[in-house]
């Protein structure tokens, strides 16, 4: 078994050093009259966070406070690649019967996007049950290490939470993810359903029902029409498609190119992330706080910031073709689905039925792609609601109900 070790984020001072050295020589590029965020992340917003990056943000204050959660790291040996050394937070409840969760985080996130979802998730009552939580860093991700060789897939990112669930002694356990982690959480679910009893995600990716797998739903389909939620995914989805796409063509076709920007320009990677952060969300009012701190973890992660791109290149390039598993039916895992409307690919609701024994749906009408950061308070009630006594996943972990 793994040993588990506390870990406490403790960036170099030479590190935090040379990022204000390289924030107080940056040079800015020109910009069209009116461009705003139409041709990507503004001037001006770059110029006013650089400077506030470079002489008021305090990465001190910031690493403080993310060590006020419990932090550990632990080896994880990955099949046929190398032991690779995984951060987590592991938070733990005071429930004796805390169902153990899984939280999967994406890109250009983190581990961190768990913080606000966190103190609600251990807590219980008779009216809705506690969980165990572990976020970790995923590997080539924040605090984590990265894998040297090609070919490190969504399988293995997956291989390394199960390991991991199974080294804090959960071999049976639940998951929440979205953007990657829907890829993680769904690896889970095909590779070691014995142990992943449900999942839940808002970032749904089903394949249209046909009419050889799924009969009733492909003829449901062709009589049913779209709601208007529905109608504005659509178009939201084309928008993304059409002008939201270019990172994900960069990233997953030449990531190593890109890749010398981000780890060599800390403007560059805040002006490629913070676009997302902007573009991607529902009008979420992100503080400069939020914001360089998200990035900050970026800057200095342990494999850098090179390395999380090429989960992009691996997936588009994998011959197993893995990512394409993920969208078939499961179905001995429980399946809950959260809608936001400012999610990035949306598809209609009935093709959720095509990816398991879906137990669970809900929408809101505010909210966008990082919803454990944007709405914790939805992702906490719908899976309070999943989980709950009257939910379709309740008891899904044997002994684990999340009540005492």
């Amino acid at each position: 078994m793994p040993q588990i070790n506390p870990y406490k984020i403790a960036i170099p001072q030479e590190k935090v050093d040379r990022l204000k050295q390289k924030l107080a020589l940056a040079d800015f590029p020109s910009e069209l009259e009116g461009a705003e965020w139409e041709y990507g992340t503004p001037l001006a917003e770059v110029k006013r966070l650089t400077e506030y990056w470079h002489k008021s943000f305090d990465w001190r204050k910031a690493e403080a406070k993310m060590n006020e959660l419990p932090h550990f790291s632990t080896d994880i040996n990955v099949d046929n690649f190398e032991t690779l050394n995984i951060h987590f937070v592991h938070q733990q409840s005071e429930v004796k019967g805390a169902i153990p969760l899984l939280f999967a985080h994406g890109w250009p996130g983190s581990f961190h996007e768990a913080v606000k979802i966190l103190p609600d998730l251990v807590q219980g009552s008779k009216d809705f049950p506690a969980f165990h939580v572990v976020a970790p860093s995923l590997p080539s991700f924040g605090f984590s290490e990265g894998t040297k060789k090609k070919g490190f897939t969504t399988r293995q990112h997956s291989e390394v939470c199960h390991k991991l669930m199974l080294a804090l002694g959960y071999d049976k356990y639940v998951t929440q993810g979205g953007d990657i982690g829907w890829g993680v959480t769904r690896g889970l679910a095909y590779l070691y359903p014995e142990s992943c009893k449900a999942t839940h995600t808002n970032f749904p990716r089903p394949n249209p029902p046909m009419i050889k797998q799924h009969p009733a739903l492909y003829f449901e389909s062709l009589q049913s029409t779209l709601s208007e939620m529905e109608k504005s995914g659509t178009t939201r989805t084309k928008w993304f498609l059409d002008d939201g796409f270019g990172y994900n063509v960069e990233q997953s076709t030449k990531p190593q190119t890109i890749g010398h920007s981000m780890t060599d320009s800390p403007i560059g990677l805040l002006a490629w992330i913070l676009e997302k952060l902007h573009d991607w969300t529902d009008s979420y009012p992100w503080t400069d706080e939020e914001i360089l701190t998200w990035i900050s973890i970026y800057a200095f992660s342990t494999a850098g910031p090179a390395a999380s791109q090429r989960i992009y290149y691996e997936s588009k390039h994998d011959k197993d073709k893995f990512g394409d598993k993920l969208s078939e039916y499961i179905p001995d895992v429980k399946l809950g689905v959260t809608k936001f409307p400012k999610e990035i690919v949306q598809h209609p609701k009935l093709w959720n039925q095509t990816l398991g024994p879906l137990v669970f749906e809900s929408e809101y009408t505010k909210g966008g792609h990082f919803a454990a950061w944007e709405r914790p308070d939805a992702i906490v009630q719908d899976l309070r609601t999943m989980f709950g006594k009257e939910g379709g996943a309740y008891g899904v972990v044997k002994g684990k109900t999340g009540f005492e």
